[in-house]
């Protein structure tokens, strides 16, 4: 159970250092002009995403979730991809990459990295990432909640990027 607990944790520190660029980022953006779109639902993304971190530890601690060999090794596989195309698509977005929808006018939408294949890959990430976390240690209730709630706000925020770009595009 420490291996998960430093797991999750490491994951959290992951985090705190997509803040620390988004924050760059956003400065960035908005000395060139950006607006910021979907400002709604970020509050709700921000404890959704808090509470996912805590309740894979609060599931596996609480109520004693075994580590499953043959459920755990293949969901941390899934974890480290998850990380590792998400900070694919953080560098290849650049200055444009934010936990935010800010859209600079006039950036030329990015098709390269793993924008070549899919339109949201980074929501891919979090897709993946938010059921292999924690079923790493068993935590089911975790994976399903967070699943359920994600997918809600991923309809939200996807919506609220498109629009974003396509008035971007517009202007």
């Amino acid at each position: 159970m420490s291996f998960y607990t430093i797991l999750v944790l490491a994951v959290g520190l992951e985090r705190v250092a997509e803040l620390f660029v988004a924050v760059r980022n956003m400065r960035w953006s908005f000395a060139r002009g950006g607006r910021e779109y979907g400002k709604g639902h970020y509050p709700f993304m921000v404890v959704l995403h808090t509470g996912f971190l805590a309740g894979c530890l609060i599931e596996v601690w609480q109520a004693d979730r075994p580590f499953l060999p043959w459920l755990g090794w293949p969901m941390l596989v899934l974890v480290v991809a998850a990380q590792g195309l998400r900070w694919w698509c953080i560098r290849t977005l650049g200055h444009q990459w934010n936990t935010r929808i800010i859209v600079v006018p006039g950036m030329p939408l990015v098709t390269g990295g793993p924008y070549r294949w899919l339109r949201h890959p980074n929501y891919v990430a979090v897709v993946v990432e938010g059921f292999a976390l924690p079923l790493v240690h068993t935590a089911w209730v975790t994976a399903l909640v967070f699943t359920v709630l994600n997918a809600g706000l991923l309809t939200v925020r996807i919506r609220a990027e498109d629009a974003a770009l396509r008035a971007a595009s517009s202007t």
